[in-house]
């Protein structure tokens, strides 16, 4: 079931999100965020943009919403899409429903384009992006040291009007 983010909710996305800043390049952050930290930051984006979770028999296994992408304001149209599902339960469409999801929320909204922004490569990644229609609009060479290698970011635009 797919449903509003709630504050309660904060440190099992937090699990979900700390897995992929220490196993993974999906995030540039490089240490575990704390729960105070990550519930601050949730919060945020919860009060201007929409925030869901993808909830498996009483357990989170995913989450999506959209923020801003930059803060200057001739930006307040744009807004980065961002999915997280469970290391675990990854190939059972729980992204793409998710997806599905925010997507159909955005375009609720005044914003006028969705940015995904990843670490590339990412197959699956870009796979799921292509599926809802987001073309690729850029490629930044060795933009994140992470893992003791630079990184490449890929940029995939979406309007939704």
């Amino acid at each position: 079931m797919i449903r509003p983010f709630q504050i309660t909710d904060a440190q099992e996305l937090l699990d979900i999100y700390n897995y992929y800043v220490l196993n993974t390049t999906a995030t540039f952050d490089i240490e575990p965020l704390t729960l105070e930290t990550f519930s601050n930051k949730l919060t945020r984006i919860n009060n201007a943009y929409p925030c869901i979770v993808y909830q498996l028999e009483g357990e989170i296994v995913g989450y999506a919403y959209g923020s801003r992408f930059r803060p200057k304001p001739a930006y307040d149209y744009v807004a980065e899409s961002t999915v997280y599902v469970k290391h675990t339960v990854h190939g059972k469409q729980i992204g793409t429903k998710l997806y599905e999801t925010l997507i159909r929320q955005l375009r609720k909204t005044e914003l006028h384009t969705v940015l995904g922004v990843l670490t590339i490569p990412n197959a699956a990644s870009i796979k799921l992006h292509e599926k809802f229609g987001f073309k690729k609009v850029a490629e930044l060479k060795e933009v994140g040291l992470k893992f003791g290698e630079w990184q490449h970011v890929g940029i995939w635009q979406l309007k939704l009007h």
